[in-house]
C-alpha cells in the first residue's frame, strides 16, 4: 500500500478503503464504495490496485465522466510516479487528439471522427500517420518517453505537433504498454465503441481491472450510450443524397418509408397536446412493406445497402474535401438496429416532436451495458452519492460484489440544512406566487451568506419560473453578481462562465443559477468561498412522460415492489445530494444548504439522504431561516 500512496499522511479511513480495494482485487471481486467529498478517492483506489496490477500485469482502466475528473487522475499518478514507477495515459476523443484540419473542421461525434480517420489513413490523406512510418524511430522514442512518467493529452499534443506525428496514435500506442489507461465512461458504455477499443488494444476482458468514478452518473449514461435517434429530416436529406449519386432504388424506398412515416405521425401524435408516444415498431416499415412487397429478409439487405453506400459516399466526400457525412449510411445503420430490437422489452420505440418529428430508441435497462463487467478481474463502483449501495447493485446488475459505505467527513458543526416548510414544486402547486415566494427565500439567502451561492432548481421550467418571478433582478439588487446556466452551450463556453462565477469569491460573491443533474450541479468543484451555500429548488422527478412511464413499468416486472423506487424516486434524490454536496469538499469548510420542498421532511425522501444532512435538517419559514443562516454565518 505504501509504495503506491504517495502523500505522507492517511486521511481519516483510508487505510480502510485501500485495503478494501486490495482485497477485492485480489479475489477476483467487484466493490461498490460510498466515500464522502474530500475523502480522497482517486489516489486511494489507484494505491489499492496497483500492487496487485503491477505484479500480475492487469491493465487498470479508470472511467470517469469529464474530462476534468480524468485529468485529476493523471495528477494523482504523477504523484505516485515520483514515489513508484507507475506509466498512465489519457485517452481522449480523435477530435480532441487530432492535428488533421478536415476532421477536427468537420465531425461532431465519436463515430464520424472514427469513420473519418480510418478513410483518410485508407486513402492516404493523413500526412501525420503517414510520418509515423517515415520517423519510425522518433515515434517509438516518443512513446518510450511517455512512458517514462504519466502525461496530460496537451503534452501529447505539444510534442505530436514538433514532430508532426499523430497524437491519437501516439495516445493509443502508450495506452498499450501503460500501467493505467484514464478514459471517459463512452469507451465501455458504447458496444461498438467498446469492441473496437479492446481489439485494438489486443486486451482480453480478463486483463483489465475498471474503476468506474462517480459512478452514481453510471444509470443514465449507460442509457445514453444504448439508445439512438433519427428525424424525419435525416431521412428526407438521405432521399436528396440518392437522387445526387443515382441510387434511385434507395431513394424510392426512402420516399415510401418518408411516406409511412408522415402518415404514422399524423395518426399518433396531430391534434394531440404530446411531445412523445410509444408505438408498436413494426408500424415504422409497414407502409414500405405494403407498397414494394418486401418481406423482412429484402429489409434487411436494402438496409445493409445503403449502411455500404454510405461507406462509399463518406471515402467520396473526403476525397472532394467536403463534411464526411451520409445520410443514407445513417438511416440504414439506424434502421437495421430498429429492426434487430423488435421483441426486446428493455426498448421502448418512440414517435417524438423533439426538435422535429422524430424516431427513437430508447434503452431501458442500464444494467445491459455492463455485461462485460463478468469478466473483468475486478470493476470497482464508487462515489459519494451511491446510498442506498443494494439498490446500485441491482439497478447496474453487478455480482459478486462487496459494498461499502465510509462515513461523513463533514464537521456537524459546519454543515446546516433548512428545509422550507410552506412551498413546493410538486405540479399542482406550481403558480407565479409560489415562484415569488421562492424567490423570496433564495434573495434573503444570497443576502445572508457570504461570498458564492448556487441556486440549483428541479428542472430547467422550474428555473424559467424564477426567472419569471424576476429572480435575475432582484439578486443583481443585493450586490452580487448573477450567473444562469444555460442549455446547449460548449463546454468551453460553460467553463468560462463558471471561472468567472468562482473569481467572485474573492470580492462580494456572485450567485449561479442552474439545475440538478446538471453539469455545474455535479461536474464541478468547488472550494472555499467559491460555493459557501446551495439553495435547492423542488426535487428533481422526472415529468411522467412515455419513456419515464416506460422505464417504470419495466423495474417493476424485474424488481417486484422496489420499480418505481429505483427507477423514478432514487434517481432523483441522488441528483438532489449531489448538488447539496458542492459546498462541503473537505471536512473544515463550512456550508449552508437551503431546500425549497417541504417533501424533504417526508420520512421516505429523508432515508436516501446522507448522515450529515439527516442529522443538521431543521424545517423553517422565512423568517427562521433568515435567523437561523445569521446564527450560522456569525460563528
Amino acid at each position: 500500500m505504501t509504495d503506491y500512496f504517495p502523500y505522507e499522511n492517511l486521511r481519516p479511513n483510508q487505510r480502510d478503503f485501500i485495503e478494501l480495494v486490495s482485497k477485492a482485487v485480489e479475489n477476483g471481486e467487484n466493490v461498490i464504495i460510498e466515500a464522502p467529498t474530500g475523502f480522497g478517492k482517486t489516489v486511494s483506489v489507484l494505491a489499492g490496485v496497483l500492487p496487485h496490477a503491477k505484479e500480475m500485469g492487469y491493465k487498470v482502466l479508470y472511467l470517469a465522466r469529464t474530462h476534468r475528473q480524468m485529468d485529476r487522475v493523471i495528477e494523482e499518478l504523477k504523484a505516485i510516479s515520483r514515489k513508484s514507477p507507475v506509466s498512465g495515459v489519457e485517452l481522449r476523443s480523435r477530435k480532441d487528439l487530432c492535428l488533421h484540419t478536415y476532421l477536427t473542421q468537420f465531425t461532431s461525434d465519436a463515430y464520424t471522427a472514427m469513420v473519418v480517420c480510418k478513410n483518410l489513413k485508407k486513402m492516404g490523406k493523413c500526412e501525420f500517420y503517414e510520418n509515423e512510418k517515415k520517423k519510425k524511430a522518433e515515434f517509438d522514442e516518443l512513446v518510450r518517453f511517455f512512458l517514462g512518467e504519466p502525461s496530460h493529452p496537451a503534452e501529447i499534443l505539444d510534442y505530436s505537433q514538433t514532430l508532426e506525428l499523430c497524437p491519437y496514435d501516439l495516445t493509443k500506442r502508450i495506452a498499450e504498454k501503460a500501467d493505467v489507461i484514464v478514459a471517459s465512461y463512452l469507451y465501455l458504455l458504447s458496444p461498438t465503441i467498446r469492441e473496437n477499443f479492446i481489439s485494438s488494444l489486443d486486451l482480453d476482458y480478463s486483463d483489465l481491472i475498471v474503476v468506474f468514478d462517480e459512478a452514481h452518473n453510471l444509470p443514465d449514461q449507460a442509457i445514453s450510450a444504448l439508445s439512438d435517434k433519427i428525424s424525419i429530416n435525416t431521412i428526407n436529406r438521405a432521399i436528396k443524397e440518392a437522387d445526387e449519386y443515382n441510387e434511385h432504388e434507395i431513394a424510392n424506398f426512402l420516399s415510401i418509408l418518408g411516406r409511412g412515416l408522415e402518415i404514422l405521425f399524423q395518426e399518433k401524435l396531430a391534434g394531440r397536446d404530446v411531445q412523445e408516444t410509444a408505438i408498436q415498431p413494426e408500424l415504422v416499415f409497414s407502409h414500405v412493406v405494403d407498397v414494394l412487397g418486401l418481406d423482412t429478409r429484402w429489409l434487411v439487405k436494402t438496409l445493409n445497402d445503403m449502411v455500404a453506400v454510405g461507406d462509399s459516399i463518406r471515402e467520396d466526400r473526403i476525397e472532394k474535401g467536403k463534411p464526411p457525412r451520409s445520410y443514407i449510411g445513417r438511416v440504414g445503420e439506424f434502421l437495421l438496429l430498429w429492426l434487430s430490437l423488435i421483441g426486446r422489452e428493455d426498448y421502448l420505440f418512440l414517435l417524438s416532436r423533439d426538435r422535429g418529428l422524430s424516431l427513437e430508441l430508447v434503452a431501458l435497462d442500464p444494467s445491459k451495458a455492463l455485461g462485460f463487467i463478468k469478466d473483468v478481474q475486478s470493476a470497482i463502483f464508487m462515489s459519494g452519492t451511491l446510498t442506498p449501495l443494494e439498490a446500485f447493485r441491482d439497478v447496474m446488475g453487478v455480482e459478486n460484489a462487496r459494498l461499502k459505505k465510509f462515513p461523513r467527513m463533514v464537521k456537524r458543526e459546519n454543515a446546516q440544512v433548512l428545509v422550507a416548510k410552506d412551498v413546493s414544486t410538486r405540479g399542482d402547486e406550481r403558480s407565479l406566487q409560489v415562484y415569488r415566494k421562492m424567490v423570496d427565500y433564495i434573495v434573503e439567502a444570497a443576502r445572508i451568506i457570504p461570498k458564492n451561492v448556487g441556486v440549483f432548481a428541479a428542472s430547467y421550467e422550474v428555473l424559467q419560473g424564477l426567472l419569471s418571478a424576476n429572480l435575475q433582478v432582484r439578486l443583481e439588487e443585493t450586490g452580487k453578481a448573477v450567473f444562469i446556466e444555460k442549455q446547449g452551450v460548449s463546454s468551453a463556453e460553460n467553463d468560462l462562465m463558471v471561472a468567472q462565477f468562482k473569481a467572485h469569491a474573492r470580492g462580494n460573491g456572485a450567485v449561479l443559477l442552474g439545475v440538478m443533474g446538471g453539469r455545474n450541479s455535479e461536474g464541478q468543484d468547488y472550494s472555499g468561498d467559491e460555493m459557501n451555500g446551495v439553495v435547492l429548488v423542488g426535487i428533481p422527478y422526472a415529468r411522467p412522460t412515455p419513456r419515464v412511464q416506460a422505464r417504470i413499468r419495466y423495474f417493476e416486472r424485474k424488481f417486484p415492489e422496489k420499480g418505481r423506487y429505483y427507477g423514478y424516486y432514487l434517481p432523483a434524490h441522488r441528483k438532489l445530494v449531489q448538488a447539496a454536496g458542492r459546498v462541503h469538499r473537505s471536512a473544515e469548510e463550512k456550508g449552508s444548504i437551503v431546500v425549497l420542498d417541504y417533501r424533504l421532511l417526508w420520512r421516505g425522501i429523508k432515508k436516501d439522504l446522507p448522515d450529515w444532512m439527516v442529522e443538521t435538517v431543521r424545517p423553517v419559514d422565512l423568517g427562521r431561516m433568515r435567523l437561523y443562516l445569521k446564527r450560522f454565518w456569525a460563528t
